[in-house]
């Protein structure tokens, strides 16, 4: 593909900054419902009643492009993330998590486990 038009393509599809902007778009919106239902769907976090005393946590939704290989849209990523810097433990949260895990850890960690004969659960 020549290269004119990799970069033609690669700026056609601008990212949003902020949520505003995202929610005038179909794509951007789809985007942000997707991202929702996998939050409720994986129970990653749960609605309270707010009290006074709490020290509120903000977020802010972050977008993203994905491109295929040949650089043409994959699809329209939408990610709701904390301002965690915000957050103090034992007031905001007591425990730590990271949606993330790559399969080389997983190798690495039951490699270990077997190694050192320890039990995996």
């Amino acid at each position: 593909m020549p290269t004119c038009l990799m970069a033609d393509l690669a700026t056609s599809h601008v990212e949003p900054t902020c949520f505003t902007q995202a929610s005038k778009d179909l794509k951007w919106c789809q985007a942000m419902n997707t991202e929702i239902n996998a939050l409720l769907k994986n129970k990653t976090w749960s609605l309270v009643s707010y009290h006074p005393t709490m020290n509120l946590v903000c977020y802010k939704w972050v977008f993203k492009v994905k491109h295929k290989p040949d650089g043409f849209v994959d699809r329209y990523k939408a990610r709701l993330v904390a301002k965690g810097f915000h957050q103090q433990p034992r007031l905001n949260y007591g425990e730590i998590f990271s949606l993330i895990i790559k399969l080389t850890i997983v190798r690495t960690v039951c490699s270990l486990a077997v190694s050192k004969g320890w039990s995996i659960r």
